[in-house]
């Protein structure tokens, strides 16, 4: 998932810190690697891009389709974006500097147990979510979680199809503090 980094609309909590030129500048850089660290042969990389019109943004990698995320809260454009995949899919968190392939790899192994993945963030959140079924996520998906709170991967957790398995916890970029 990826939001188009212009000043003010992406990374606010960061630019409030750094300034919101620079922190989308450090967004569209973070995005840059992520993709280069995510392409393996092993999977395909899809952009759930936002805004919508975004989809058309030379800022991206060309090669990539891009899905627009539409309208709602996280938990909504989540839910939308996991849908419109097949088998099992995984959804990535674009500010998370020291993603692997390795981590998306474990992610997608234990998919072949769980029905739902979920990667911890230091933070509270998570960086990582996927459905072995997307196309079948229950309505409730994300119903009643507390976006960037402390507590927003305990509310996702039993929303999740079970069981659930855990990937390794990482840090994801809010404030300067978790640069």
């Amino acid at each position: 998932m990826v939001k188009e980094p212009r000043a003010g609309r992406v990374k606010t909590r960061l630019g409030r810190d750094m300034g919101l030129t620079a922190s989308a500048w450090w967004y569209r850089h973070q995005v840059a690697k992520t993709l280069r660290v995510l392409r393996d042969p092993r999977w395909e990389v899809l952009l759930a891009v936002s805004p919508d019109r975004a989809r058309n943004s030379r800022v991206w990698p060309t090669d990539l389709d891009r899905i627009p995320q539409g309208n709602g809260d996280l938990g909504r454009r989540m839910l939308r974006a996991l849908c419109q995949t097949e088998g099992p899919s995984l959804l990535i968190g674009s500010d998370i500097p020291g993603i692997t392939r390795q981590h998306i790899a474990d992610a997608f192994k234990s998919l072949g147990t769980a029905k739902s993945v979920i990667g911890p963030a230091i933070d509270g959140g998570f960086w990582l979510i996927g459905l072995h079924h997307p196309q079948r996520a229950p309505q409730h998906l994300f119903k009643g979680v507390r976006w960037s709170h402390a507590e927003t991967l305990k509310d996702t957790t039993p929303t999740l199809p079970q069981p659930v398995a855990m990937v390794a916890t990482l840090n994801d970029v809010d404030t300067i503090a978790d640069l």
